[in-house]
């Protein structure tokens, strides 16, 4: 388990290790869901699995609206891939801007499991149904993550392909 954890980069730590256990603590304390696993190494990769999730809402619902809300602006990613080369600090402060996009999603998702455990106990029918609207949801969710980094990774190829010509 101890190698395990040294193999985990800095950027999978504080972007889903640590924002799935904070959400797992912070949703126990807030709601009477509990999603607490006793055993250590299954609680690992659990709160890394809802970290990867939360991070991907972050990044599929979270970044975009606030670019909409104009509450953030990015540079243009044909000028952030010459200027990280040049500027290691780019890759090290994009890495610190992640996992604030990434808090901001926690906190968000916190709000959802507020919203959640309301309506279920209002409608029955969202308790009973759980299991389907999860699945769905992140079925969806996985979905648009593959579809933005599979832009990312086209962008990253055609930059490459149009300086050999």
């Amino acid at each position: 388990m101890k190698e395990l954890l040294t193999k985990i980069s800095s950027y999978n730590l504080f972007n889903y290790l640590f924002p799935g256990a904070l959400f797992v603590v912070l949703l126990e304390k807030l709601t009477h869901f509990s999603l607490r696993q006793d055993d250590l190494v299954l609680g690992v990769f659990f709160y890394y699995f809802l970290g990867l999730v939360i991070s991907r809402m972050g990044s599929v619902f979270v970044e975009p609206a606030l670019k909409k809300l104009r509450v953030v602006k990015f540079a243009d990613y044909a000028d952030y891939l010459p200027a990280s080369k040049e500027d290691g600090l780019i890759a090290t402060l994009s890495e610190q801007n992640n996992m604030f996009r990434t808090l901001c999603s926690v906190m968000m998702c916190l709000g959802g499991a507020k919203i959640w455990e309301f309506y279920s106990l209002q409608y029955p029918w969202v308790i009973e149904n759980m299991e389907a609207i999860v699945i769905c949801g992140l079925g969806i969710l996985f979905v648009l993550a593959y579809r933005k980094q599979t832009a990312y990774i086209s962008a990253r190829v055609t930059r490459h392909t149009n300086k050999k010509n």
